[in-house]
């Protein structure tokens, strides 16, 4: 019995020794899990071949390389009237983007505005170039300004501002605080929101961001995530610095200047003389309207377009919930075809007509759906 163990141990023996010289051991997949060169994720990580980047942080990257170039600085000295009517210069601090090679630059208008202003471009390479003020679009707050370059100068691409959906990425640079050639990243907070500027003048159908917009961003690029151009920051909400809510002017209204621009036409903003409220769905049907809704006229302004046209505004008002609306006008279903099935609807609409051109819109109007042609004034400055 002793001599059977003892060759029983030395078979075991044997067959270990076999195993561990002629294979390499693999161990089980508990310890493999463990070691360093298989980190465990809790979720998919998506990395790009460069640097462990993300492909989000890699297209961070590629967009600044690529637009901070055609980002520029804007300082402009404007003489205004002092207290006791003597002239004064008065400094101030913009940004602004190259739309050619040849040096023509988009900004904010309140950038550049002002009496007899004297503007300096300082591109990203750091040269300082006088500038001339080509034009202006008060109405929108945008201008358009050239330099005279030693160069070919980089120059962003306009994308499309009418194709843009709340959530989307977006990246604003800008020389904000004067800190020149800073990226923020954040998304599209909402479309068509209007607002008022220093001068009391409305800006309407802006896009909402919460990528970070400071003083000194003004004229500055808002980028989608391929580079392209979709908008021209503008202002923030409140005073002093950045809370998350910034606006920027759609860059179709920028390609509508550069057109008139570049055909030699006198521009203006298109002026239907309404305001309205989107109704859809259940507020609709309680204020016995169709379902699919529409833009409610509240208010008809005398002498206006719509007025002479014949447009109709409320005739009473009623409380729906915590909200106020005004009954009894017309309530635009289409506009050229088009449903009015967004709030912005109108905005849109009007951002790609001209003072002079004709609107069709297509009214609900005492309980049947009528046609009304209206030729556009020009908004009042």
């Amino acid at each position: 019995m002793k001599l059977r163990t003892l060759l029983i141990g030395a078979l075991l023996a044997g067959a270990f020794v076999w195993v561990t010289t002629t294979r390499k051991w693999d161990p089980p997949a508990i310890f493999r899990q463990n070691t360093p060169k298989s980190p465990i994720y809790s979720e998919p990580v998506t990395v790009s071949a460069k640097d462990g980047l993300s492909a989000d942080e890699q297209n961070n990257i590629n967009i600044y390389k690529m637009a901070h170039q055609a980002t520029v600085n804007i300082s402009s000295t404007v003489y205004r009237r002092g207290w006791f009517g003597q002239i004064v210069p008065d400094a101030g601090t913009g940004s602004g983007f190259l739309l050619d090679a040849d040096g023509r630059i988009m900004t904010n208008n309140h950038v550049v505005s002002g009496r007899a202003p004297e503007i300096y471009v300082t591109l990203a390479d750091k040269s300082r170039h006088k500038a001339t003020l080509l034009a202006r679009d008060p109405a929108n707050d945008l201008a358009l300004i050239k330099i005279t370059p030693k160069r070919k100068l980089p120059f962003l691409r306009l994308g499309d501002s009418d194709t843009l959906q709340v959530g989307q990425k977006v990246l604003a640079i800008g020389n904000p605080f004067g800190l020149d050639g800073t990226l923020t990243t954040g998304v599209i907070s909402s479309l068509g929101r209007s607002l008022r500027d220093e001068s009391g003048r409305e800006l309407e159908g802006m896009i909402q961001t919460d990528a970070a917009i400071n003083p000194g961003n003004s004229g500055g690029p808002l980028l989608d995530s391929q580079g392209n151009v979709i908008g021209i920051n503008t202002a923030i909400y409140g005073p002093g610095g950045n809370i998350g809510i910034g606006f920027a002017m759609p860059v179709n209204r920028a390609k509508t200047m550069l057109e008139d621009f570049q055909a030699g036409k006198r521009f203006g903003r298109p002026w239907l003389g309404v305001t309205v409220v989107p109704v859809y769905g259940d507020l609709a049907e309680l204020l016995e309207l169709p379902a699919e809704g529409g833009l409610l006229i509240q208010d008809v302004g005398p002498g206006t377009p719509a007025d002479g046209a014949g447009l109709r505004g409320a005739r009473r008002y009623v409380i729906v919930g915590n909200t106020e609306v005004g009954i009894g006008g017309d309530l635009i279903m289409a506009i050229d075809g088009m449903k009015a099935d967004r709030a912005d609807s109108l905005t849109r609409a009007l951002s790609r007509k001209r003072p002079g051109d004709v609107v069709e819109l297509t009214l609900f109007r005492a309980g049947r759906q009528i046609k009304v042609r209206v030729t556009l004034g020009e908004r009042p400055e």
